[in-house]
């Protein structure tokens, strides 16, 4: 019986096959986690879908409440009612900024009660963190809130299901005005002016100079274009909902 010669060509050979279908089957199995996973990914409301000109402004609260009352007095000119999202330490420190701004008609929100990441957390701590601020809110204000925006915009998963396990909506937002960063004014406008669209949630923080001094020119520039402001709670669609991909809330 004769038995075939193995070169070292064919062991090379052999080899470079081996780790082409390692390669391959590496390959195939991230490509079909990705897409379990993709499928599988929570995603908050980062904007609405729309077919009228409706956007809402939100302020995130969690520094200080510096000129408030210019904000307030601002918006009720404007004939606009916003969503404020709440952290529990600011509700704590300015109790009577939180009241104000509630009884000038705008919208309670929820931002945690202290500012900690979600996506660090366990489940059961982000249901009591939010459980905390709520009750703060509902103590000043009388309102329950329905909405939950997560600290930093930080989530995954679990903080959506924790929001949803007490009847509320996580919401982001698709128009970041950068105010945090304390650009100009001038810069502030061109940003939120160039990237509204129909359904937009806008944010701003309170407290910011530049924000409140760039507003009315935001507003006047907006309302030329034909947009309505509404809180988040009217922009948002009822019924039957989804989230797609990119965040934006659409009717089943």
């Amino acid at each position: 019986m004769k038995f075939a010669v193995v070169t070292k060509k064919d062991v090379s050979l052999i080899v470079i096959m081996i780790i082409w279908i390692i390669v391959l089957v590496s390959v195939v199995s991230a490509t079909l986690y990705t897409s379990v996973a993709s499928q599988n990914r929570r995603i908050p409301i980062y904007s609405v879908d729309k077919n009228v000109k409706e956007i809402a402004f939100t302020f995130n609260c969690a520094w200080e409440s510096k000129n408030l009352y210019n904000l307030l007095s601002l918006l009720e000119e404007e004939n606009m009612k916003c969503t404020f999202f709440f952290v529990g330490d600011f509700a704590e420190k300015y109790p009577e900024a939180v009241r104000m701004i509630y009884n000038y008609g705008h919208e309670i929100g929820n931002h945690s009660m202290k500012h900690t990441d979600p996506v660090k957390q366990e489940y059961s701590d982000i249901v009591s963190d939010i459980n905390a601020c709520n009750e703060l809110l509902y103590y000043l204000t009388g309102c329950s809130p329905t909405l939950y925006r997560a600290p930093s915009g930080s989530y995954d998963n679990k903080t959506i299901e924790a929001s949803e396990s007490l009847g509320m909506k996580t919401i982001q937002w698709d128009v970041d005005s950068i105010d945090w960063k304390d650009p100009s004014p001038e810069k502030i406008k061109s940003r939120v002016t160039s990237k509204v669209t129909n359904g937009s949630i806008v944010l701003f923080h309170l407290g910011k100079d530049n924000t409140l001094e760039a507003l009315p020119d935001i507003i006047d520039a907006l309302k030329a274009q034909d947009y309505s402001f509404v809180t988040v709670g009217e922009l948002l669609l009822t019924g039957e909902t989804y989230v797609d991909n990119n965040g934006r809330q659409k009717e089943k």
